[in-house]
């Protein structure tokens, strides 16, 4: 759990002020409306960074720097609720490889819930987090089938599941996700293939823990 005093909440946009809509305003002016009201601040509330920067390059030094994404706006559009091409969250991604140590099962029967993945970190496995998208129940099906004849009793990582299936950690699953969470997990992973493991030098290495 996250101390609530380290909550942080970034304003980026003004919708009303003092009983006035702003909502079709430009997105520059409600911009410079908002920034006398938020800027300087230190605590919980503060204004999010405007930066004007090529896009492409923008995006790489953010994904680069293990952000999340970032989010593009129209200075001169007005503010029109749900998603558009007045505004853009771009998210990014990357894409890994990890051993499968153990699984949870679905409620759908003989289908997978979640797999449980590892990577290395000074030598030893250790738990990064679950993984429970990206298969068709095809494919969730082989898989389980696949998992399940190399169960085992001596847990390949630290970890006490109640309703966890270990395995012989000997398969890698290829998983796309988001960034890192501050206590070393996956997020958002998402399934793209399983292999053999055939070199464990092939494995992501944790180096922010």
């Amino acid at each position: 759990m996250h101390d609530p005093s380290e909550i942080l909440f970034f304003a980026f946009d003004l919708l009303y002020v003092d009983g006035w809509d702003l909502r079709r305003l430009p997105f520059r002016e409600r911009r410079w409306l908002l920034d006398p009201i938020v800027a300087g601040r230190t605590g919980a509330i503060r204004l999010s960074e405007e930066v004007e920067a090529d896009g492409e390059e923008f995006y790489r030094v953010a994904c680069a720097h293990g952000l999340e994404g970032i989010i593009a706006k129209h200075r001169e559009k007005p503010y029109r609720s749900g998603r558009g091409d007045w505004w853009q969250k771009i998210t990014c991604k990357r894409r890994d490889s990890f051993v499968i140590v153990g699984f949870e099962p679905s409620t759908v029967p003989g289908a997978i819930g979640r797999l449980l993945l590892a990577a290395r970190r000074r030598g030893e496995l250790v738990y990064v987090g679950g993984c429970g998208t990206g298969w068709t129940y095809a494919e969730s099906v082989k898989l389980r089938e696949l998992l399940e004849a190399i169960r085992t009793d001596s847990p390949a990582v630290n970890l006490k599941r109640k309703n966890a299936v270990f395995v012989e950690p000997v398969l890698v699953a290829d998983a796309e996700y988001r960034a890192w969470t501050q206590d070393g997990k996956l997020r958002h992973p998402s399934f793209k293939g399983i292999r053999e493991r055939a070199d464990a030098g092939e494995i992501f290495i944790l180096t922010n823990k």
